[in-house]
């Protein structure tokens, strides 16, 4: 057992329990609660106005008492406000995004502009003397000694020129237009107030603040001194994405990840544990180590947990299991060559090339979900690259160190690796030859394609509303669909789309403003979740969607074509494609929506269909010496990893039936993708991927590179 392996594990776990313990996870809004809006600016705004407006925001938000607040600029044009606790959009909306263009103005007897005062008398004001940017503070107050009512009081940067103003106007007779003044809030008179008679003429009123006086309520009060206060956004700004989530919905959802978590993890330590006995008992223990890292690295980092990251978090558990899985496998091989302590050795150098090209490809996906997605899905990118890196650790660190310091204090019978199994001894007992008749899986799997095919001709893809635009609310209520369907029909719309599940109605409609859907909800009952996406930002994230897929194809068969020779990579990426139609075809033959989380799973789907054809692929160059028929080879290679790709997939089987069962709507539709997706992943390997390689080879006109055979060293146990 290496030393300094054994310190950097104890160094690892001892530094992750500190910051476990230590430090609390941030939670995104759809765990916690709360309202995100998006914001892009218009006409023109470059970066620094959109950064300005941003630091206007954020004041409103802090005048509004949001705890906590996060503002930050999207790009050149967008800023992301998130609010936890805020549980109605519509008025965080009107109250902070509002345009607030505020002015002061002398009014004229004529020929100023004509505006309508508060009583809805004509007035014409002149020039502005005083803009949003002079004032620095205002404050909604009553005084009993003052009668009822509320007003507000304003403060100035500089004094002079409302003392100006005022003074020019205390001039004018008491009773005459002149002698008011007009308060305008993006060009409607919120108060036009008499200058008193205690104003002396021209001095004008001193000390650089003032009363706004009126019949104000106390929230019409409040919210225009959170306006002013805030002072004048640079830019307009145009509300094109918006998220609500109650709290209760986000406990909920985190009870049922960490539930699916739990037992997932238990399921599959249980099966790792029959497999391999006491080294799977071991890798048991390293997995428990692997969540700790996982979760200490999130936190440490400060990364926003989300609900898809929860599902991240989770699968990434599979990405561990599947390193173990690999090397356990290999060691099993190598026990007849050589001893328990040599054999572990071995299994964890050859296991190593096939540990990192699945790390490196699933990595891939993940860094496109990052730079390509958006909302919650981005958590999931940042969960499952952790994850793997996790994994990474936990396989080639932890259990190395737990599997060495064990292999000289057990017998080899009870370690799980001296006997291959009985999938391994039954195979190797009947050779079968799998890829007898290549040409007809590969014809089964060309009509499996011309069925997923005539699913998205006869039934199209359900484009969710995060790629079409509109919105999408849930209600918690004991109505049936039909009822819920009517009354939302009996306020006015009558194309809503309605549907129940699990004691929640979901509406969804085109784009929806704040009032209409204010009376949706009072027709239904509390509202747990409401998402609006504008149209345009829909057709955007559509578009990066195709893009995000297109690029990490583009990207595993550059990956591919660097690690093998060109006819194995395109035989890979065709039989990627199959796996990816396939999944694709199934969603639009059951209606599931294809939205931010399908596009997780799909990535994550082409990442492990990708790792098992590099498993298979990695052994095929291997074994290649140039002797034997390249058919055989191939037969062989996949005969060879039958045992860890059906031990790794059960592994993962596991995990996504418990997401499946307890995970929700969201992410009970992300397993059912990553199920059918592995299932797929897993049989195109051998009867899609094999057979087209030994086609494509054939037709090469350049022979493969042949592997050396590895030489047996002196006193070596063979």
């Amino acid at each position: 057992m290496s030393v300094w392996r054994a310190v950097m594990a104890l160094a690892v776990t001892a530094l992750s329990l500190f910051v476990a313990f230590t430090m609390s996870p941030r939670l995104g809004l759809d765990l916690r609660g709360g309202t995100q809006i998006v914001f892009e600016a218009q006409d023109g705004a470059d970066a620094e106005a959109v950064d300005r407006a941003r630091d206007v925001l954020a004041r409103r938000a802090d005048a509004l008492g949001v705890a906590d607040p996060t503002l930050v600029r999207s790009g050149e044009r967008r800023i992301i406000v998130e609010l936890p606790g805020v549980l109605d959009p519509r008025e965080a909306a009107e109250v902070i995004g509002k345009t607030a263009q505020l002015s002061f103005h002398p009014v004229l007897a004529s020929g100023g502009q004509a505006l309508t005062d508060e009583d809805g008398r004509p007035l014409s004001a002149g020039p502005a003397v005083i803009s949003g940017d002079g004032v620095t503070g205002a404050e909604a107050r009553t005084d009993p000694q003052r009668g009822p009512g509320w007003f507000v009081t304003v403060d100035f940067r500089e004094p002079g020129p409302w003392q100006r103003l005022t003074g020019e106007a205390a001039c004018q007779p008491y009773e005459a237009p002149e002698r008011r003044v007009a308060i305008v809030l993006d060009g409607e008179v919120i108060s036009s107030p008499m200058v008193g008679t205690d104003t002396p003429c021209r001095a004008g009123q001193a000390g650089g603040a003032t009363t706004i006086t009126g019949q104000f309520t106390a929230q019409q009060a409040e919210e225009l001194a959170v306006l002013i206060k805030g002072g004048a956004l640079p830019v307009p700004l145009e509300i094109v994405e918006q998220r609500t989530v109650g709290p209760t919905l986000g406990a909920a959802a985190i009870e049922a990840s960490a539930q699916a978590g739990v037992i997932g993890l238990a399921l599959t330590a249980l099966f790792i544990v029959l497999v391999y006995r006491l080294t799977g008992l071991l890798a048991a223990i390293a997995l428990g180590v692997y969540g700790l890292l996982s979760y200490a690295a999130l936190v440490a980092l400060g990364a926003t947990l989300t609900l898809p990251g929860l599902a991240g978090f989770v699968l990434a558990i599979g990405m561990a299991v599947d390193a173990n899985v690999l090397v356990f496998e290999r060691a099993r091989e190598e026990y007849g060559k050589a001893g328990l302590r040599r054999a572990l050795d071995r299994g964890f150098g050859k296991a190593w090339s096939a540990i990192a090209d699945s790390g490196v490809t699933t990595l891939l996906s993940a860094g496109l979900l990052f730079w390509l997605a958006s909302g919650p899905v981005k958590g999931f990118g940042v969960t499952l690259s952790l994850g793997v890196l996790a994994s990474l650790v936990s396989a080639m660190v932890i259990t190395r160190v737990l599997a060495q310091w064990a292999a000289g204090r057990m017998p080899a019978r009870w370690s799980g690796l001296a006997s291959p199994g009985r999938l391994r001894t039954w195979l190797a007992a009947r050779n079968p030859f799998v890829l007898r008749r290549g040409r007809l899986w590969l014809g089964v799997a060309g009509l499996m394609l011309v069925v997923a095919f005539a699913g998205l001709a006869v039934r199209g893809l359900n484009f969710g509303v995060e790629f079409t635009g509109g919105r999408v609310m849930e209600f918690a209520t004991a109505q049936s669909a039909d009822a819920a369907r009517q009354a939302v029909s009996d306020v006015g719309f009558p194309n809503a789309v309605v549907q129940a599940a699990e004691g929640r109605i979901t509406v969804r409609t085109g784009e929806l403003g704040s009032d209409e859907a204010a009376r949706i909800g009072e027709a239904l009952g509390p509202k747990v979740r409401d998402e609006l996406i504008g149209p345009s930002l829909g057709a955007e994230l559509r578009q990066g969607a195709l893009i995000a897929l297109g690029v990490a194809l583009a990207a595993q068969l550059l990956y591919l074509a660097i690690r093998f020779r060109w006819t194995l990579a395109t035989a890979a990426v065709t039989a990627l494609f199959v796996d990816a139609a396939v999944v694709l075809g199934a969603f639009a033959w059951l209606g599931k929506p294809i939205d931010g989380v399908f596009l997780a799973a799909m990535l994550t789907v082409i990442g492990y269909s990708v790792n098992d054809k590099v498993v298979v692929f990695d052994r095929v160059r291997e074994l290649r010496s140039g002797k034997e028929p390249f058919r055989r080879v191939v037969n062989t290679a996949i005969l060879q990893t039958v045992p860890r790709t059906v031990n790794t997939g059960l592994g993962a089987l596991f995990i996504l039936a418990a997401l499946a069962v307890l995970g929700g709507d969201s992410l009970r539709d992300f397993a059912i993708a990553l199920l059918i997706g592995i299932v797929t992943g897993t049989l195109s390997s051998c009867f899609v991927a094999g057979p087209m390689a030994i086609e494509l080879e054939a037709r090469a006109k350049e022979p493969a590179p042949v592997r050396p055979r590895e030489k047996v060293r002196p006193g070596a146990v063979v």
